[in-house]
């Protein structure tokens, strides 16, 4: 397999003689065998990225490379990489088995008898032997999905690079799919770079995730680490689901003040010596709803998710989310009491958004064991 390598590599499109930096600066090692994911929301750049490791999109700037080859100025067909698009791109004229050989009739000098056995293969695995003589608008969407992979797996490259290929999938199949597509990679350990616009998406596949926005790369590591020890605000908010609860508030010494009449004592005012106003976020795992609590917050919605509940509140003109435990349930207009581990609080720079302080222990309370206001 292929170790992949971007060394400041920059992409500018010149439309009508204006700039715009889709890729800006970026720097990343994927490693031999690694499924890494792309994430960040639509424009960032994560795409282009992907087309600029493709040989699809010319570099601006910077270089690209394959274990320790320069293939900057590599044409597509050049580089040893089989890529899967979100539209599956089959050619509708032609069987799944026409279609899975397509690659290998092109690009090698493969007998036809062997290039049927590797479909076969390939087919096999993906459990869509009885599709062969198929074409593809006789298929359903997870079935073409398969197609898509196995005429990316048959070939055997280097490296996987796949654009949102799930996105047009629904709830359920999207998520068996995810599965399948983990189970795959790691059966065939090939060198994955994966796109994608979701996170939660990206927590559950990648074993580091780049987080993108503007066309810069954020921060890249294992989703845990994203996760919970975040570089700035930005990436604090983009990953998680339900979103980090996130607000202004003013420092007097080890106080913290807010909306809605929000205060909390610091144990450790370290973070925000120098600071007369911060960010505060909260993950809504973190906020625990009790009897008594000087804060308090108006509930607006709860959403039962069976094994737990989404109550949405209101703090002075902030909206928060708590995750709360299954049998507990406020009305809307009720007011909770609530609180937070100081360990789970996140602050904030309030002008760049760099992380004052990240979560520094495992303090996700326990739902069974949350009492309701």
């Amino acid at each position: 397999m292929a170790r992949i390598t971007l060394t400041d590599l920059t992409k500018v499109y010149d439309p009508g003689g204006e700039a715009v930096v889709a890729a800006d600066d970026i720097s990343l090692e994927v490693t031999d065998g690694e499924f890494l994911v792309l994430v960040g929301p639509s424009g960032c750049g994560k795409s282009t990225t992907l087309r600029c490791i493709a040989g699809l999109e010319d570099i601006t700037e910077g270089s690209l490379e394959f274990d320790d080859q320069n293939v900057t100025t590599y044409s597509a067909s050049e580089r040893d990489v089989a890529m899967v698009f979100q539209n599956y791109a089959l050619y509708p004229h032609m069987t799944v088995r026409q279609n899975l050989g397509f690659g290998l009739k092109l690009s090698t000098d493969l007998p036809s008898a062997e290039i049927s056995e590797k479909v076969d293969a390939v087919a096999e695995m993906l459990g869509i032997s009885e599709l062969l003589g198929d074409k593809p608008k006789a298929l359903s969407g997870g079935q073409q999905q398969r197609v898509a992979l196995g005429r990316a797996i048959v070939r055997e490259p280097e490296v996987f690079l796949m654009d949102e290929p799930l996105s047009n999938l629904d709830a359920k199949l999207r998520s068996d799919m995810r599965t399948e597509l983990q189970e795959l990679q790691q059966d065939l350990g090939v060198t994955t770079v994966y796109v994608t616009h979701d996170q939660t998406e990206a927590m559950a596949m990648g074993d580091r995730i780049a987080v993108m926005n503007a066309g810069e790369l954020q921060q890249v590591g294992p989703p845990e680490e994203v996760y919970r020890s975040p570089k700035n605000e930005f990436v604090a908010d983009f990953i998680g689901s339900p979103s980090i609860n996130l607000f202004d508030a003013n420092v007097n010494d080890s106080t913290l003040t807010g909306p809605g009449g929000f205060v909390y004592e610091l144990e450790d005012a370290s973070p925000v010596e120098s600071y007369d106003h911060v960010r505060v976020g909260i993950r809504p795992e973190d906020i625990t709803v009790v009897e008594e609590s000087p804060n308090r917050a108006t509930v607006t919605v709860v959403e039962p998710m069976g094994n737990e509940n989404f109550c949405y509140m209101t703090l002075g003109d902030v909206e928060m989310t708590a995750r709360i435990a299954p049998t507990k349930r406020p009305v809307a207009d009720e007011e909770v009491a609530f609180t937070f581990a100081e360990e789970a609080l996140y602050l904030f720079d309030p002008v760049t958004g760099e992380s004052l302080k990240t979560k520094t222990d495992d303090t996700t309370p326990d739902l069974t064991t949350e009492v309701s206001g």
